[in-house]
């Protein structure tokens, strides 16, 4: 029994430390906020007056409106080309393995106002997969119509629908992990968790209908399906990553938002229930995360500005079937729970010069089957970033460019539940201990 446990789990541990990889180099290059110069060109607004840094990461006050507004406000001065590009290249450094030199991401963005009640956003993305090789996909997607300033009784409300391929991506305030692109990693995680493997993130669509009523009180409703395993490919997605069929998925976000100007803040709370077949010819689980979150903003002046978000989500499961358990009269749990926590704290001087701390933890039902070799899944993390923004800003000399610099520690203190030997592997095989995972990277990002 133990050298059949020694073989699973050291091939356990190749397949998650390959898609951790990837994961923390996803996490790495997403501190990088999508401010695209086509928006700033469009609106003849700085990328500054939408975002707290001049290239992000969070949305201020009137950048979530301009989200809510379908993204079609403009300056009135002719029609711009909705349309943006992205570079970036990173040095990453990572504690065990080669370090490396690339050019890691290009991204092309189809951004920006259609009509005065249609607008979106459309990201295509080819990453670097190693060896000069580079995989296109289909990345978030946000269409919108939206009615404005419509009359409800005595006060003002903005109605719209948002046909999306990321539950969470469509939310104003924008600090879901969804819109952060900042979600706890480890080997399990919640539906709304881009990190969590099978992640929902772009492969599946949907359309949630949302409102804004009396400047305050946001509201979105929908649903979602996943998208057939061809389309998945043709999107540039490896099927390996499939997040199963879903049916019965439903979506809900409610949040109170109050906007005082030199201070923001808001309470929100974000449900997502659904049945999924993984894999699809299989028996369906069923599973509801439900979450609140809580955010504040000191803009002051725009000098110093102080960002805080805390974003809390359990999942509860109930599964369809049991998988086969190597322990005698040890069977897996028919029920569990998974939960995530991230704390994000960011401080940017002048709108250029910023660093941002998140604590990330990621938790779940004790169970030995499932979760081998400990039958704990849990995984704490830590994410700082140091940022400079030369351009992007009201006196900027360009406003059809943007530049930024940054540095990123990444560090796991548990992962897989463990600190040391954290897939378990025998005698003579490589022991990973969990800062083994920890990556330090350099990045420059420029967009046009």
């Amino acid at each position: 029994m133990s050298s059949f446990l020694s073989r699973h789990m050291a091939r356990r541990a190749k397949v998650i430390y390959a898609w951790l990889g990837v994961t923390v180099l996803l996490l790495l290059m997403s501190t990088s906020a999508q401010a695209t110069p086509a928006y700033a060109r469009q609106t003849g607004s700085a990328c500054a007056d939408c975002h707290a840094g001049a290239y992000g990461p969070a949305l201020t006050p009137y950048g979530m409106r301009f989200k809510l507004n379908g993204y079609t406000d403009t300056d009135g001065n002719g029609t711009k080309i909705p349309a943006a590009m992205q570079l970036t290249g990173t040095r990453s450094v990572p504690s065990r393995g080669q370090s490396t030199n690339e050019l890691t991401e290009a991204d092309l963005y189809l951004a920006g106002r259609i009509t005065d009640n249609i607008g979106g956003y459309v990201k295509i993305e080819s990453d670097n997969q190693g060896d000069s090789k580079f995989n296109t996909k289909l990345s978030d997607v946000d269409l919108r119509f939206v009615a404005k300033d419509l009359n409800l009784g005595s006060k003002q409300a903005t109605f719209g629908v948002s046909v999306n391929n990321n539950p969470g991506f469509s939310d104003v305030i924008s600090d879901l992990p969804a819109a952060t692109q900042l979600g706890p990693p480890g080997v399990t995680g919640t539906l709304l968790n881009p990190s969590s493997p099978d992640a929902l993130a772009d492969r599946v669509i949907g359309a949630t209908m949302y409102g804004l009523y009396d400047s305050d009180w946001y509201g979105e409703l929908g649903t979602y399906n996943s998208l057939p395993l061809s389309e998945q490919d043709n999107l540039g997605y490896p099927l390996s990553g499939d997040p199963g069929k879903l049916s019965d998925t439903a979506y809900a976000r409610f949040a109170y938002m109050k906007d005082l100007k030199k201070q923001f803040f808001s309470a929100g709370i974000v449900a997502l229930t659904t049945k999924r077949q993984l894999p699809r010819s299989g028996p369906s689980d069923s599973l509801t995360d439900l979450g609140y979150d809580l955010t504040y903003q000191y803009l002051g002046n725009r000098e110093n500005i102080l960002q805080v978000a805390y974003v809390n989500i359990l999942e509860q499961r109930r599964y369809g079937s049991l998988p086969p358990s190597p322990f005698p009269g040890v069977t897996a749990l028919t029920h569990g729970a998974v939960h995530d926590q991230t704390f994000t704290v960011t401080y940017t001087f002048k709108q250029s010069y910023g660093i941002e701390f998140s604590h990330m933890v990621d938790t779940g039902s004790r169970d030995i089957v499932r979760y081998q070799p400990y039958g704990v899944p849990d995984t704490t993390s830590n994410l700082l970033t140091v940022f400079w923004t030369p351009f992007g800003k009201d006196d900027s000399f360009t406003t059809i460019a943007n530049l930024k610099l940054s540095a990123t520690w990444f560090r796991f203190s548990k992962f897989n539940g463990s600190t040391l030997n954290i897939f378990g592997v025998g005698p003579g095989a490589l022991v990973t201990n969990a800062n083994d995972l920890n990556a330090f990277s350099l990045t420059a990002s420029v967009a046009f």
